[in-house]
């Protein structure tokens, strides 16, 4: 019998991170993807009445791990990341293989290698929950800078994202959203899902209301970073003939400047 879906909850950490806790309301079990700050977290876990099972990390940024100590102190929780990363992230109780799985509250939890942002970048995705947990590679509206990846590795992570279904939910790392939109008008000004979804996240920005988790399907449409085959995108941009890498590596780049 199919489990439930997860509760998941959107913290806002720092000025512009999101970490997110999932529950289990049968087992009573928690997650928490990625530790930017220790304080909303736990603030958050207090006020619910949860513990904290699982830390799962997605990259060893510090801004998505400088709370991990505390928390791990508070709550013993295990540390799972990327086997690949393990002597960049803070000590692991589990290291991870992307193309793995392992199981939450009853669930798979597939573990996706998505470098590009970072070389041992990965993201989680829980099918029966229709989540995957991106942070900077795949974002709302945008994908991350290329710190360490090329601009192969980050198209090809976002190629194996975008072939997850369409209802899936994208938890991505920072609410980024509302510049990305900007970007992105600059570079598919005819959209009109695009100009839609512009207004939307305007007003929920104006509303304090955070535009992550964003509908994968809605990204699929909006977002130009996963849109470099597009015709209208080649046409904006004078690159008709080009392959939608050479699009893509054209879109970050003028991004890196926007």
């Amino acid at each position: 019998m199919p489990h439930a879906p997860l509760e998941i909850v959107t913290v806002p950490c720092l000025q512009d991170n999101y970490a997110f806790l999932l529950h289990d309301p049968g087992s009573g079990e928690t997650a928490l993807v990625d530790a930017p700050e220790a304080a909303p977290i736990a603030q958050v876990l207090k006020a619910r009445g949860w513990g904290l099972d699982h830390i799962w990390l997605t990259h060893h940024h510090w801004d998505h791990v400088d709370g991990l100590e505390v928390l791990r102190g508070a709550f013993g929780a295990a540390v799972l990341g990327a086997a690949q990363d393990a002597a960049r992230l803070p000590a692991l109780d589990h290291a991870l293989k992307g193309g793995g799985q392992f199981v939450f509250a009853g669930q798979p939890v597939h573990v996706l290698d998505v470098p590009g942002h970072t070389i041992g970048h990965i993201a989680f995705h829980l099918p029966q929950s229709a989540a995957v947990f991106t942070a900077d590679s795949l974002m709302a509206m945008g994908c991350g800078r290329l710190f360490e990846g090329s601009p192969e590795q980050m198209w090809e992570s976002l190629q194996n994202l975008m072939a997850l279904p369409p209802e899936t939910m994208v938890y991505s790392g920072h609410e980024y959203t509302a510049s990305n939109c900007k970007f992105a008008l600059t570079i598919d000004p005819h959209n009109r899902d695009l100009i839609s979804r512009v207004g939307q996240v305007t007003e929920n920005r104006r509303n304090g209301v955070p535009t992550v988790p964003s509908l994968l399907g809605q990204e699929l449409l909006t977002n130009p970073f996963l849109r470099p085959d597009a015709p209208q995108i080649k046409a904006a941009l004078g690159m008709e003939d080009a392959t939608a890498l050479e699009v893509f590596t054209q879109i970050r780049a003028r991004k890196d400047k926007f």
